[in-house]
């Protein structure tokens, strides 16, 4: 999955000068699109 990628990313981005509140909510937003998205297709498959 991307999300491993964008969170790291996003951490890296935010370590040269972002507060840690700003990087634990990019962290909280990203997993959350993931498990929504998850969430979400899940019901769209046929079993």
């Amino acid at each position: 999955m991307h999300t491993h990628r964008l969170t790291s990313l996003a951490l890296n981005h935010s370590t040269s000068g972002g507060s840690p509140i700003m990087r634990i909510v990019i962290v909280v937003a990203v997993v959350g699109v993931a498990l929504m998205a998850w969430f979400l297709l899940r019901g769209y498959r046929n079993d």
